[in-house]
């Protein structure tokens, strides 16, 4: 806004014309309404004049129209229009008063119209209920008599079927007690259903006495039937009668008695089953001989000739469904399971394991044999007609219905299988010492035969006792199992395993009790293992795998068979981890055999004299040694671990972390590498040292597939590792390399590479430097200051940028060698890297560059 004054602008303040809004206007309080109808005014009617604007500034409006002095010219014109605009709003505002009083106008009329509509509505409809009402009373008045007519033919109609029923009930009654006289048990049947029908419609009428002395005459008469149909049965099966030729007599009695109430059908068939089995109960009673377990197959074959001629004779004159074979055959199962527990509860002194799984093996048999013999005839069975009536069981199942009798003595059988596992956990550690190694192969891990035998055997036992019981006896089981578990990867695993330590160690069952401290003794360095050793090895390891599997398997199992309430008490955890030792002892034990391999060359490489060295040759001896021994050994692990990669991978790192540090040790005892002769300074020992590592590095980088015809790519936890390590190996050395040229620019150098704070591991460099003790004092002290003060630093400060910038270069150097295969590559950007960062040491540069030069040369 232009600011006051003659010649500043055109303020609307003093010295304007009288036209002009006055301040109190300026001043005044406009009508502000609430945001919302402000938002739905501006949807209902979209503007962009300022004057719409609910925020609407008069100052900032004039001063839009009169930005300078000069525009006060045109102030007649504006003044003009904003009238205009003015009366043109005054001319709509009235329009929109009048229409508004228009419409009232006419609103007030359509009321007064709609109410006189809906009173004459209101009249038109009570007219119309008026003449429904009217209407309905006529068509009463009219079908009051047809009411009555219909009425009185639903009622004579009622009365004759009533009494049509009536006279069925009373002739019929009159046929019945005539035809059971007869005994026409045929006729008999088709009636006395036909009459229970009647007595069922007829039955809302038995407060009338005629009605009810009918209902109970064929009571009396349905029992006389009952009792009259159980006495001929009892006739026709007299001793010396002759059922067969009343067959079709007693198949018609059937027919009756499957009318009557069910007890009728229970008493009839009770009777014939404990007539079938009496001769049983003689035969077999508990005072007989052929009661004993010994004989148990006789009552199987005699039930099963009884079944026959029943089958033969009689299994006509029942109905089918009733299925009386199976209702013979359960309560056979039912005396048969009582009078065994007598027995065996009088006898159980006598009770030995080979009788006694005699007895349950025959009896399995038998109730299999059962179950499927009737299998058919349970899925066609009515349940109304079951005999579920008599035995209360209508699956049909015979399984356990003998067999649970010798649960309370399954505790023998748990112990015969103690002592027969004992028995062959013995036999399968001697034949793992006896019989050849098994060959590898490519399609399936190679374990020990004796596994697979082992387990069949716990699957075999495992099947029996589930069918006699799944209670505390499996429960008993489980710990059976869980025992020899344990003992077959102790006896017959970890113990045959080609190692003196852990073979007179007398390990008990506790197999972790310090293997790494046992394989590391004396003894297991002192013999190296034959290709059949490791083989071994290998198969063992595999086997404790294989049983590993197998185990949770089996636990598995066992708890979906075993009682909800004891699943909680199925474990093998204890058992995993012996098996998970028995694979550590395995791994560790053929890591140690290779690390000692390559002790004599890495003694060896410890005991040159490296100043005797005049140039840099090819690979030394020692290294070419190692190659050979791991050429030897490791594709022999990898066939035989062929199924089991993943065990494999930790045996190849494993052995670099144990055996680089290893090499690491004997390469600080290389000392010295430097001399100087006048004023030479001879490293051609360094520079072998360090050649020697980079080949070695390529041989371990290639270690999982060596002597392979399939090139794999390493793990990458593994190539980390070997890249790591060895990287700090190279970075030894090249600080060894380096000249002295100050002992702060040495030391600083020093921490830079290899970032290790210990001055011992410095101590050792500066003696395979060659220095004198007396020159290496300062420079302990200073390399003391200089920890000092970096621990110093970092304490103070919350983070500490990274200074080992060489050291990560040729970490990627020999990360992109690892990844890419390219070697020559590698090595060179390792040489250029020793070339850049030997910056303290200028005349060292030529020296790095025949390294270097070297290097490539051998590639």
């Amino acid at each position: 806004m232009a600011s006051g004054g003659s010649g500043d602008g055109a303020n609307v303040g003093s010295g304007a014309p009288d036209y002009i809004l006055d301040q109190r206007l300026i001043d005044a309080e406009l009508i502000k309404y609430p945001p919302e109808v402000e938002e739905v005014l501006k949807e209902l009617f979209p503007s962009d004049d300022p004057l719409d604007d609910p925020n609407f500034n008069i100052v900032n409006y004039i001063n839009t129209l009169f930005p300078t002095e000069q525009s006060l010219a045109s102030i007649d014109d504006v003044v003009g229009k904003i009238c205009q605009k003015t009366q043109s709003l005054d001319e709509e505002i009235r329009g929109v008063i009048r229409t508004q009083t228009e419409t009232t106008s006419d609103g007030n009329a359509a009321l007064t119209e709609a109410e006189n509509a809906i009173e004459t509505l209101f009249v038109r409809i009570l007219d119309i209920k008026e003449k429904a009402e009217q209407s309905e009373r006529m068509v009463k008045e009219i079908t009051r008599d047809i009411k009555k007519l219909d009425n009185a033919k639903r009622n004579l109609t009622t009365a004759i079927t009533t009494l049509n029923h009536l006279q069925m009930l009373v002739s019929g009654i009159d046929s019945l007690q005539h035809l059971s006289r007869k005994r026409q048990y045929g006729e008999v049947a088709s009636l006395l259903e036909g009459l229970l029908d009647v007595l069922v419609y007829l039955d809302k009428y038995n407060a009338i006495p005629e009605i009810k002395e009918l209902a109970n005459q064929m009571t009396t008469l349905q029992t006389q039937l009952g009792d009259q149909i159980l006495a001929d049965f009892k006739d026709a099966f007299k001793p010396g009668a002759n059922p067969v030729a009343a067959s079709k007599q007693l198949s018609e009695a059937c027919l009756v008695v499957n009318i009557l109430e069910p007890k009728y059908k229970k008493e009839l068939l009770t009777w014939f089953i404990e007539l079938q089995l009496q001769e049983y109960l003689v035969l077999f009673s508990p005072d007989q001989d052929s009661a004993w377990l010994d004989k148990i197959d006789r009552r199987f074959s005699w039930i099963k000739k009884t079944l026959t001629d029943f089958e033969q004779k009689f299994t006509h004159i029942f109905p089918s469904h009733w299925m009386v074979g199976k209702a013979v055959c359960l309560e056979f199962c039912k005396i048969t399971k009582e009078k065994l527990t007598q027995v065996m509860k009088n006898r159980q002194n006598e009770i030995e394991v080979k009788l006694l799984l005699f007895a349950i093996q025959r009896t399995t048999a038998f109730e299999e044999l059962m179950s499927k013999k009737f299998v058919k005839e349970s899925d066609n069975v009515n349940s109304k007609l079951a005999i579920s009536e008599l035995e209360g069981d209508t699956t049909g199942a015979f399984s356990g219905l003998i067999s649970k009798c010798f649960e309370p003595y399954l505790h023998i059988y748990i112990e015969s299988l103690d002592k027969h596992l004992s028995e062959m956990i013995s036999r399968f550690a001697s034949d793992v010492k006896r019989n050849p190694v098994p060959q590898a192969t490519d399609e399936q891990a190679v374990t020990l035969p004796c596994c697979a035998d082992f387990f069949v055997y716990y699957k075999k036992c495992l099947i029996q006792c589930c069918q006699l019981s799944t209670g505390q006896s499996l429960l008993s089981l489980t710990q059976i199992f869980a025992k020899y578990l344990n003992e077959f990867a102790h006896k017959v695993l970890l113990l045959n395993l080609p190692n003196k330590a852990i073979k007179e160690s007398g390990i008990g069952v506790s197999l972790g009790a310090n293997l790494t401290s046992l394989l590391s003794e004396k003894e297991t360095t002192s013999n190296k293992l034959s290709q059949e050793e490791v083989r071994l090895c290998c198969v063992l390891l595999s086997s404790a795998e294989y049983c590993l599997e197998t185990a949770v398997q089996l636990e598995e199992k066992l708890k979906s068979k075993i009682n909800a309430n004891l699943q909680e008490k199925v474990s093998f955890a204890v058992q995993y981890d012996s098996f998970h030792n028995v694979i550590s002892a395995c791994i560790q034990l053929l890591v140690q055999d290779l690390e000692n391999s390559c002790e004599p060359p890495l003694v060896a490489m410890s005991k040159l004299n490296w100043l005797t060295l005049d140039s840099v040759r090819d690979t030394s001896n020692y290294v070419n040694a190692i190659n050979n021994h791991i050429k030897v050994t490791v594709p022999i692990i990898r066939d035989c671990l062929a199924s089991a990669r993943k065990y494999f991978t930790q045996f190849c790192v494993k052995f670099v972390n144990s055996f680089i540090p290893k090499f690491i040790s004997y390469v600080v005892k290389c000392k010295p590498l430097i001399s100087v002769v006048g004023s030479e300074t001879r490293t051609f020992g360094a520079e072998q040292l360090l050649l020697d590592t980079h080949s070695l590095k390529t041989i371990l980088m290639d270690l999982p597939s060596i002597g392979s015809q399939v090139v794999r790519k390493p793990p990458a936890s593994y190539t980390k590792i070997v890249v790591r390590e060895m990287t700090r190996a190279e970075m030894m050395l090249k600080v060894v390399m380096s000249k002295i040229e100050t002992p702060r620019d040495y030391v600083d150098y020093y921490l830079k590479l290899l970032q290790d704070s210990d001055v011992g591991m410095f101590q050792k460099l500066l003696d395979m430097k060659g220095m004198k003790k007396t020159d290496q004092a300062p420079l302990i002290d200073l390399f003391r200051a200089r920890v000092s003060q970096m621990h110093e630093t970092s304490r103070l400060q919350s983070g500490q940028s990274s200074s080992g910038s060489d050291l990560t270069s040729a970490s990627g150097l020999l990360s992109s060698v690892a990844s890419t295969g390219n070697l020559t590559a590698g090595l060179s950007g390792l040489a250029s890297s020793l070339h850049s960062s030997s910056q303290p040491v200028d005349n060292e540069s030529s020296r790095m560059k025949r390294l270097e030069k070297l290097i490539k040369r051998k590639l």
